[in-house]
């Protein structure tokens, strides 16, 4: 059995705290402004959760998606992540790189949360123009200058004075979901959040 990490949490990029703590800004958004004004995650990227992220991404076992966007959604049901909320947008990959995975899986937790929720999948909204090394492998410096520039948004009038949900499997320091999020209010999106499946 997967259960959902234990609270508090900081309140704007939603980051767990490993200790028990009003749930107050963390020093990561006590430094920063980030472009998203909320994330949320459901579980810790550990365990079994994190055994069935990499079996879902890297043994390509697609139907492993729609699972972890219902778990995610019991998780996060009451969370204010909903709430008038317009479009849904997923988290883009290269498109060499989907070629070869099969499927993008930001994409299918985002189809499958779209579903459940009856709100609109914007599905090309964003693109990634420029195949980048996986952020996994980087440190956290290297990851913000790995993802500099290398989205773009392709469908501004789909995003356009909406409220946007922007969709990944894992938050690390949060530096692809800030991208993302900076690429699409600078197009127009009204307001940007974001939801993971889990954050490392």
């Amino acid at each position: 059995m997967v259960y959902p990490p234990s609270f508090p949490f900081c309140p704007k990029c939603g980051r767990f705290f490993d200790i028990n703590r009003k749930p107050d800004l963390c020093p990561d958004c006590q430094e920063q402004g980030w472009s998203f004004s909320l994330h949320r995650s459901s579980f810790r990227y550990e365990g079994l959760i994190k055994e069935i992220i990499l079996l879902y991404k890297y043994g390509k076992i697609k139907i492993l998606g729609q699972a972890l966007a219902r778990k995610s959604l019991s998780v996060l049901a009451g969370s204010e992540l909903w709430t008038g909320l317009e479009v849904i947008v997923p988290v883009p990959l290269y498109l060499s790189r989907e070629r070869e995975r099969g499927f993008n899986q930001s994409e299918v937790i985002a189809r499958e949360l779209s579903r459940s929720k009856k709100l609109k999948l914007v599905s090309r909204a964003l693109i990634k123009v420029k195949d980048t090394p996986p952020q996994a492998s980087l440190e956290a410096l290297a990851r913000r200058e790995n993802v500099k520039g290398v989205y773009r948004v392709r469908q501004k009038e789909a995003i356009k004075d909406k409220i946007v949900l922007l969709v990944d499997d894992v938050f690390t320091t949060g530096s692809t979901i800030e991208e993302c999020s900076r690429v699409l209010m600078e197009a127009g999106a009204k307001e940007v959040r974001a939801m993971t499946v889990a954050q490392a």
